[in-house]
């Protein structure tokens, strides 16, 4: 599989606190074209889907040292699920919430110095992560 690589495309400029040109996507027949500040500006396109989502997703991942510590956010998410159901020891699973976010959060507001899409589409970046996690395991994304 080809690796995932964060630069931007022709007419677009960095991800150092400049717009980022997002993909256009067709609603109405006409062609709608969105910017996103990396720095946390507002988004104002509706994404109605996760295949229209993603793109976005990664966008607003670029910074390595914040992919990473997403990544060990979704695995100790995963693992103290798992221990917890195993366990029995349930109340464990109040904490998920605050590890998951916990390690992304950090990573968009020191590294990325973005807002996080979980503001705006809970459920759609709640599944990015996973699809990410699953990206950098394969190798589809780098570590």
């Amino acid at each position: 599989m080809p690796e995932v690589t964060f630069r931007p495309a022709a007419g677009t400029r960095d991800n150092a606190g400049l717009y980022l040109l997002l993909p256009a996507y067709r609603a109405n027949n006409t062609t709608q074209v969105s910017r996103c500040a990396p720095t946390g500006g507002k988004v104002d396109e509706r994404y109605t889907s996760f295949a229209d989502f993603y793109p976005f997703y990664l966008s607003e991942h670029s910074n390595r040292i914040s992919r990473r510590l997403h990544f060990i956010g979704t695995l100790l998410v995963i693992v103290t699920a798992f221990y917890s159901l195993l366990s029995g020891r349930h109340l464990l699973l109040l904490l998920l919430p605050i590890i998951g976010y916990g390690f992304a959060w950090v990573g968009h507001f020191f590294f990325e110095k973005n807002k996080p899409a979980t503001f705006i589409y809970p459920v759609y970046s709640l599944a990015g992560d996973f699809v990410m996690f699953k990206d950098i395991l394969t190798g589809k994304i780098r570590f």
